[in-house]
């Protein structure tokens, strides 16, 4: 149901509790949440649609929110479909409605849509337009790439509100009471945005131009006081790819067990030596999108792998292509390898981290043969050491 976030913006976006794999890749076990809103003054406007699942329950929501009142504009942030199924459905239903997008996303409508017969009810907007509501008046700003070419975010002075599209957004369900919005935050940005940080940091800079009070994502609750000085903060270092906790984080991939207790060993020895905080991931076993947002938290980072087919164990490369894609950078690397007659593992990774960005791979490489030998006990004292340096 419609629910006021301020006098005159009200949330009417759509909760799909059995959406657990969201974009068929990330794993939502309480599921994910379509934010759409209204802003009702002298004319009205409708912030974004839904995905095609939940077209039925959020054309109701906005009936209710309208309460008999024709609405004039819908402005389409982002065209991916999760936000923008809804399109056709509501300029069908509204026929006096017309749509407000960039002119790239114009440009990408007919890619979703049969635009014919909306063609001349889309009115493009480029950065700095202003669209008057009343006392509203929306203000646009482009955001390309974060994370479409056709994003952009509006500004509303009166409530002192960003509209941001996918930035600030968080996998789950809508809860405007959650505790905890950075843990899930980081997942989803890192695993959606993370590629994008450059484009992201240049929608702060806009951004810390404006007054803002409150911001409105397409995921996750509204952003207001502490919990939004917390997400501009935790942004900053995000988009940046500064180092957000210090400590270590341990990424195994092991066949039978062995170079996982070598990489248990060696987080024991890690805390043992001070260091404030070792985080572990069985990259056979564990979320790989959890797994990534450990990989951006921490500054160093530990990969344990055996050695398969002449090269790395599988789930491994899967993890550093996963990483390469999202434009992983600027972090410290110290590698453990396991090989019974021909390791392989860290010549395989070690290329693999030389084709991205600001990697340093700290030394000794560790080298075990098979089990788990009083010598290779002295050689992870050395590479925690040297990872802790």
């Amino acid at each position: 149901m419609p629910t006021n976030i301020t006098p005159d913006i009200r949330y009417i976006g759509v909760d799909d509790a059995e959406m657990h794999l969201f974009e068929s890749q990330y794993h939502t076990p309480d599921g994910m949440c379509y934010n759409s809103y209204l802003i009702a003054d002298e004319r009205t406007a409708i912030m974004d649609t839904t995905d095609a699942r939940t077209i039925q329950p959020w054309l109701d929501n906005l009936s209710n929110a309208l309460d008999g009142r024709q609405p004039d504009y819908l402005i389409v942030h982002h065209l991916e479909p999760d936000h923008a199924s809804g399109i056709a459905r509501v300029m069908d239903i509204y026929p006096s409605l017309r749509l407000v997008c960039s002119a790239k996303a114009a440009q990408m409508l007919p890619l979703y849509f049969d635009t014919a017969s909306i063609a001349t009810r889309i009115q493009t907007v480029k950065e700095g337009d202003t669209l008057s509501l009343g006392r509203h008046t929306l203000t646009f700003v482009m955001a390309p790439m974060v994370h479409w070419p056709e994003v952009m975010v509006s500004y509303d002075a009166c409530d002192a509100a960003l509209f941001s599209a996918d930035g600030f957004g968080k996998f789950g369900v809508y809860d405007a009471d959650a505790d905890d919005w950075a843990c899930e935050a980081r997942r989803y940005y890192f695993n959606i945005c993370g590629k994008y940080g450059q484009p992201v940091s240049t929608l702060l800079k806009k951004a810390a131009a404006l007054d803002i009070r409150r911001i409105l994502p397409l995921h996750g609750p509204v952003l207001e006081g502490e919990r939004l000085a917390e997400a501009l903060r935790l942004y900053g270092i995000w988009s940046s790819y500064g180092v957000e906790t210090e400590g270590v984080f341990v990424a195994t991939a092991s066949i039978h067990g062995n170079t996982a207790a070598a990489a248990a060993r060696l987080a024991e020895i890690l805390k043992a030596k001070g260091c404030a905080k070792v985080a572990c991931a069985d990259l056979c076993r564990d979320d790989m999108a959890e797994a990534i947002e450990d990989a951006f938290r921490y500054g160093r980072v530990v990969l344990c792998a055996s050695s398969y087919d002449a090269g790395v164990f599988t789930p491994m490369a899967d993890f550093l292509h996963h990483l390469a894609s999202k434009a992983w950078q600027r972090r410290r690397v110290a590698l453990v390898e396991n090989g019974s007659w021909a390791p392989s593992a860290a010549k395989t990774m070690r290329a693999q981290l030389e084709a991205m960005k600001a990697i340093e791979v700290v030394e000794p490489t560790v080298t075990l043969r098979g089990t788990m030998k009083e010598a290779d006990v002295a050689a992870l004292e050395a590479l925690a050491d040297a990872i802790l340096a």
